[in-house]
């Protein structure tokens, strides 16, 4: 009699790809052919999903650009730069919270995950990125109300523009 395999299957839907241990091999996901029919409410959720995902990594690269603005610029910069970071920081986290909760809703509903199918690192790390995105944000947000502004140089006024 044969010993049936101690391998465990593992089965994976990302947010443009699904991956089978059986096949050894990952795919596009969802195809096109998935998402005919009267019933296309995953495909546009899952789609949705991925969009929003798209843009908060975009508005994160937005927010690096703009912390390196801030922090390499003078003070001015620093003294304004707040107003354009913290939003940048709250937008991608809400983008996130967006998504998370999209996927949350297909998965308690969606006939495609069914019991033992479980939420795993990308779920962790999306939420870990955006509990910090916040914390930043609110951080930077109550520095720049509490702390007194800069002091040193004033700037001195170009000449060249009063004659």
């Amino acid at each position: 009699m044969a010993q049936p395999s101690s391998k465990k299957v593992h089965y994976s839907y990302g947010l443009f790809s699904h991956c089978s241990s059986i096949s050894s091999s990952c795919s596009p996901f969802p195809v096109f052919e998935e998402c005919q029919g009267p019933d296309r409410t995953f495909c546009s959720l899952w789609r949705t999903v991925g969009f929003l995902m798209s843009l908060a990594v975009i508005l994160e690269l937005a927010t690096v650009v703009g912390f390196a603005v801030v922090l390499l610029g003078g003070k001015q910069s620093r003294e304004t730069g707040w107003k354009i970071v913290v939003p940048l920081l709250c937008i991608g986290a809400v983008t996130q919270v967006a998504s998370m909760g999209i996927v949350s809703w297909v998965f308690e509903h969606d006939g495609r995950f069914f019991d033992g199918w479980k939420l795993s690192r990308s779920w962790v790390l999306c939420t870990v990125s955006w509990v910090l995105e916040l914390c930043v944000a609110i951080g930077i947000g109550a520095a720049s109300w509490i702390m007194e502004e800069e002091g040193g140089y004033e700037l001195i006024p170009d000449t060249a523009r009063a004659r």
